[in-house]
């Protein structure tokens, strides 16, 4: 342990301090960190059904339990509302680039039933212009050659429009191609941002397009029903995730992920060869995702929703909710700064900026802010409008915490703007 802290720590970046406001939360807590020591004491491999039945069963039970907290439609969970297996349910995947990258072999799957395989060229996978990187990604792996990252603008808030995603669906049709896919997003990455959910389902759900929603930061807060209006139109998605390791009390890595029907999923993802084949092979998740292998993941979600339950993780994201409008109040009293009208604060994240400065003097005051070593944020551009984020979310922060983040982001401004005012 001294090589641990002489070694490992000073270079460290320290995502559990309550003094990190940068990119998206990255939650821990003692519940979760006690699931996560008995999954590696058990040291189960978790593959199929037989091969741990308490852990295929449990994340089955846990993925339903988390689905009605957040208030998901019926469709998404194991069981209809009568008690029988229903065509849906959830799985725990490691990230929500997994999550994405599984939705859309099973929408090609879907897409290529009764097609020659010839027309895998022909298929075409949508998102918008603010969407993470993964979406790339996921293409690049399954073999995608046509993605149209849709453009968005400043007067919708960088939110992907149904009539943007009609248009582009009925040009790629005449031109002989086969649109498959469209990953949505609720909190996109740079200003949590949020696409028209509902507009994007029903043109999809025309086109027997696969929508894929992506609420990996986001989807903590739907823990909450007066944040739910965030979400209208979900029950047109073929699948939702979110990372509860994001903002919902469980360390990394969990990604939750639901599915109107597993039946794509496993078609492009099933393998069971002969010394696989055992009882309860149709429960197997490793059907769900793209390696053999599974952690015990189900455990830790299942110590947090015992703690916690739902009023302590309601609580939970209140309060990180109360910290933002405080934040937001800070910078909206002080004249030097704005928030910039296409950038609302939404969920945990407030973008802001120098008022009436350019990239550089926000740049320089970045630098300046964290080089003090006290408080750690980062920016984004959009629309070639330079912003910082501040992003609330951290297991243990408290208000005197945002208030001491908003000391240290004032006591660089005046010297900033000064050296910016000087320069030749």
């Amino acid at each position: 342990m001294e090589d641990v802290n002489k070694c490992i720590v000073p270079g460290l970046t320290h995502w559990q301090s309550s003094n990190f406001f940068a990119y998206f939360p990255c939650n821990s807590s003692f519940p979760a960190m006690l699931g996560e020591m008995l999954c590696a004491g058990f040291a189960t491999q978790n593959f199929s059904w037989i091969g741990s039945p308490a852990a295929t069963e449990l994340e089955t039970i846990v993925m339903d339990w988390l689905g009605k907290l957040l208030g998901l439609p019926q469709q998404f969970l194991s069981r209809t509302a009568e008690g029988s297996f229903a065509a849906g349910g959830g799985v725990i995947q490691g990230t929500a680039s997994e999550a994405t990258l599984v939705c859309m072999l099973a929408a090609r799957a879907r897409a290529m039933q009764g097609r020659p395989s010839s027309d895998m060229a022909k298929l075409v996978a949508y998102t918008s212009d603010q969407a993470h990187s993964s979406v790339k990604k996921a293409t690049m792996i399954a073999g995608v050659t046509h993605l149209r990252a849709l453009k968005t603008e400043e007067a919708d808030e960088w939110a992907l429009q149904a009539a943007t995603l009609q248009q582009a669906v009925r040009q790629d049709l005449q031109e002989g191609l086969i649109p498959f896919y469209l990953c949505a997003t609720v909190g996109t990455t740079s200003t949590a941002t949020v696409d028209d959910l509902r507009g994007l389902g029903t043109v999809s759900k025309q086109h027997n397009v696969w929508v894929h929603v992506d609420a990996a930061y986001a989807g903590a807060t739907a823990v909450l029903p007066s944040m739910r209006h965030w979400f209208d139109g979900v029950e047109l998605a073929d699948s939702f995730s979110f990372n509860p390791h994001k903002w919902l009390l469980t360390n990394f890595d969990c990604a939750a992920l639901w599915v109107a029907d597993s039946g794509p999923l496993k078609a492009a993802l099933s393998l069971t060869p002969a010394y696989l084949q055992a009882k309860g092979n149709a429960l197997d998740y490793k059907d769900w995702q793209v390696p053999l292998g599974r952690r015990f993941r189900a455990l830790k979600v299942w110590f947090v929703l015992r703690t916690y339950g739902q009023q302590g993780l309601q609580s939970y994201i209140e309060h990180h909710l109360r910290l933002t409008k405080l934040f937001q109040g800070f910078v909206e009293a002080d004249e030097r700064f704005e928030i910039p009208p296409s950038a609302p604060p939404r969920f945990g994240l407030v973008c802001f900026a120098l008022k009436g400065m350019g990239k550089a003097a926000n740049a320089a005051l970045l630098e300046a802010i964290n080089a003090t070593g006290k408080t750690f944020i980062i920016h984004t551009e959009v629309g070639g409008k330079y912003m910082l984020r501040f992003a609330l979310g951290s297991t243990y922060v408290q208000q005197q915490h945002v208030e001491a983040a908003w000391r240290v982001i004032t006591s660089k401004v005046d010297k900033v703007v000064n050296q910016q005012a000087n320069l030749p």
